[in-house]
């Protein structure tokens, strides 16, 4: 499977007043798709958006959607974000119990399907399921809140991950989410993720929102070039 890295804005550091624009200005620096942090006030101690919001966030971008389900039970939010218009959804392996058919019941549903790992959380977790997976999420910062550090040491999880993938011949991508910006993103790419999610570093910045967006894109580009020489 030929590589490709997709940069994938994250709404929960958007300004919610004026989220359209916000969405819009993704877009036009050259965003490949949008992250929705779906939290429930359980799993993880804040509370973000749900369906409606969804729903009209689909109204207003044809970019794929990608929920990250932060939620104590996933079952019970999976038919109405599909409905809702969504087109990649990740579960905790923490939370799921029958993680086995939630993926089944993504795929049948032509939704791609991830599973999300925490920072503490161990790569044979995955044992069972990486041949049913799309996409594997590595959180590398605890999840819950916007704006954090990134965690050094997910790097060398991230290698990890990416070796295995590359030995079993896997059809899998590797998304990565927390602390991620300009200023990390290259040790990001070279450890091998290519799906990388960005908050704060784009729609807290003090230029466009766009410019940020097309500058990680720059430097997306440049590392798959220098790979394609390897």
């Amino acid at each position: 499977m030929r590589r490709m890295i997709d940069i994938a804005p994250s709404i929960l550091s958007a300004d919610f007043a004026y989220l359209a624009r916000e969405i819009e200005k993704a877009q036009r620096g050259g965003a490949d798709l949008l992250h929705l942090d779906i939290m429930d006030g359980h799993f993880v101690p804040n509370l973000t958006i749900g369906p409606p919001v969804v729903a009209s966030i689909r109204n207003c971008t044809k970019l794929p959607l990608d929920a990250h389900l932060m939620v104590a039970e996933p079952s019970l939010y999976i038919d109405p974000l599909v409905k809702a218009g969504v087109n990649w959804i990740s579960v905790h392996v923490e939370t799921d119990k029958h993680l086995n058919r939630t993926l089944s019941y993504l795929r049948e549903r032509g939704i791609k399907a991830g599973v999300a790992l925490n920072p503490s959380t161990p790569l044979h977790s995955l044992d069972e399921v990486l041949d049913q997976v799309d996409f594997i999420l590595v959180m590398t910062v605890n999840p819950g809140f916007g704006g954090q550090l990134f965690i050094p040491s997910m790097l060398q999880k991230i290698r990890k991950l990416r070796s295995i993938i590359t030995s079993y011949s896997y059809r899998v991508r590797i998304e990565v989410d927390g602390g991620i910006g300009l200023d990390n993103l290259q040790q990001v790419l070279d450890a091998g993720a290519d799906v990388i999610v960005v908050g704060s570093a784009i729609f807290k910045a003090d230029r466009e929102a766009s410019e940020v967006v097309a500058d990680l894109k720059a430097i997306s580009q440049k590392h798959l070039r220098l790979l394609e020489t390897v």
